[in-house]
């Protein structure tokens, strides 16, 4: 026993030392970093030092760490300081993944690894649907996000969903790190060996139909429609001088005229505000001076606007106006931000405007990082959708990249105007057309011509349905690994 227990802490040591390697790994693949390729290998240090080099009873803890560690380098950035326990999140999910992955290496090495590959590539992915479901979490830190500035390689997320492109990222680590524990046990090569070739076979597979699908992007007669993103940051992160100065909402308001009509002098057809961009109602409010203001610019002018109601929540809602001065319509936020105290008393409805711009519907900031509310808007005709936003500096490098996916996953168009940080318009294959990221804040006015969405996807029309299938598969392993442990033991 003295003689194996300075190799065991040898091998407690270098496996944490891998664990740690993949949070690295992950933590860079994403934005800001951005070096996406490592999305494909990240994971795989982490799973030879759980299912290799770690004391068995230990093994769970090379994963706790891992992706602890990466959702800390990605999430903490965003959240520290907030006040939110979002950034204390990982901590927990490392301690939820330490208790729940303690027996997979026994049952793994009991089945001669036959499931491993299927096992954690489903269970992941099974585990990020689960994760869309909770209002506190959405899609945030989905592997998928990684590839965002790739839309070469994306278009098949039109047919599979991100989930579907979640689960191809994980079968390559998978398959990837079942070939590196074959180096350790010979035994293991056939199996790994088979999983290899699938794997490989499946990425070319996507690959080939992403660029075939990248290749049938909109032909040059394919209407088209010049829009802008207006980003004023006068209420940008919660803004206290804004909320306390009469001055200072006055030349909020100013600003946001004057760059509405620099984008209607740049031929802009519909203009975006930033979420929240008025603190009063328009329909009841300085009605008659939007309206003039619309008919000035001739544009569909998209106006976020929150209205704090007697018992302290509020209206969170958008709405567009016509060239002509008329109010086509209000939509109220789908996904209200619960863990900032907001709540919202309009929602459940999503009108989809007739313009001569094309079908226009908006959702307002947390709504893009769910999948359902975009993909209602797209089932209720839409072809380009306007997402007024408000975000805080440590999130500009990360959120406007959700849009992306749902850009892809409905063949839709997408504008993203915020209120200070991080502003984009992004075509329907996810091309981003234009961008503006600033940190620190600053007015931005963004100007672009993009195709009309078609909105004829599978995903539009069925769904997360790869993202069900793996979530079926979450509960098939929960109750067959332990069963099957049981039957071993006896």
């Amino acid at each position: 026993m003295k003689n194996r227990s300075p190799l065991l802490w040898k091998r407690l040591v270098l496996g944490l030392a891998l664990a740690i390697a993949s949070a690295v790994l992950l933590t860079l693949a994403f934005p800001p970093y951005n070096l996406w390729p490592l999305i494909w290998i990240g994971f795989i240090p982490m799973l030879v030092a759980q299912y290799r080099l770690m004391p068995q009873k230990l093994s769970s803890l090379a994963s706790a760490v891992a992706i602890g560690g990466w959702l800390g380098g990605y999430l903490v950035p965003i959240f520290g300081g907030t006040g939110s326990y979002m950034a204390w999140l990982p901590l927990v999910i490392g301690l939820i993944i330490l208790l729940v992955d303690k027996n997979k290496r026994a049952f793994h090495e009991r089945s001669d690894y036959h499931w491993f590959v299927l096992e954690g590539a489903a269970g992941w992915v099974g585990i990020e649907m689960l994760r869309s479901f909770i209002p506190i979490m959405g899609t945030w830190a989905f592997t998928a996000y990684a590839l965002f500035d790739q839309p070469w390689l994306i278009q098949p997320v039109s047919i599979f969903s991100i989930f579907g492109l979640g689960l191809l990222i994980m079968l390559v680590n998978y398959a990837l790190a079942l070939g590196a524990l074959a180096i350790f046990d010979r035994e293991l090569w056939p199996n790994a060996q088979r999983w290899l070739i699938r794997a490989g076979i499946v990425v070319i597979a996507w690959i080939c139909l992403s660029l075939v699908l990248f290749s049938r992007q909109p032909l040059p007669t394919t209407q088209t429609v010049r829009v802008a993103a207006i980003q004023v940051p006068g209420r940008a992160n919660n803004n206290r001088s804004y909320e306390k100065d009469p001055q200072h909402r006055a030349e909020h308001f100013k600003q946001l005229q004057e760059q509405t009509r620099q984008a209607a002098g740049q031929g802009a057809q519909i203009i975006i505000w930033p979420e929240g961009a008025l603190d009063f109602d328009p329909l009841a409010e300085r009605t008659a001076e939007l309206q003039s203001l619309a008919q000035e610019t001739q544009a569909y002018l998209v106006i976020g606007y929150m209205v704090t109601l007697p018992d302290g929540t509020w209206r969170n809602e958008s709405t567009v106006l016509n060239p002509s001065g008329k109010f086509l319509g209000v939509f109220g936020k789908d996904h209200p931000v619960v863990f900032s105290g907001e709540r919202n008393t309009s929602l459940g409805v999503y009108p989809v405007y007739g313009t001569t711009a094309g079908e226009l519907g908006t959702i307002i900031c947390y709504d893009l990082d769910f999948t359902d509310t975009a993909r209602k808007m797209t089932r209720s005709g839409a072809q380009v959708i306007a997402v007024s936003s408000l975000d805080w500096p440590s999130i500009a490098s990360k959120h406007y990249s959700h849009v992306v996916f749902r850009a892809v996953e409905n063949h839709v168009a997408m504008i993203k105007s915020d209120g200070g940080y991080d502003s984009a318009i992004i075509d329907p294959y996810g091309r981003i057309i234009a961008k503006v990221i600033t940190p620190e804040g600053a007015n931005a006015i963004l100007v672009a011509d993009i195709p009309l969405g078609a909105g004829n996807t599978l995903v539009t029309y069925l769904g997360d349905w790869v993202g069900w299938l793996c979530l079926a598969g979450l509960v098939f392993f929960a109750i067959f690994m332990p069963l099957t442990m049981q039957r071993g033991k006896r």
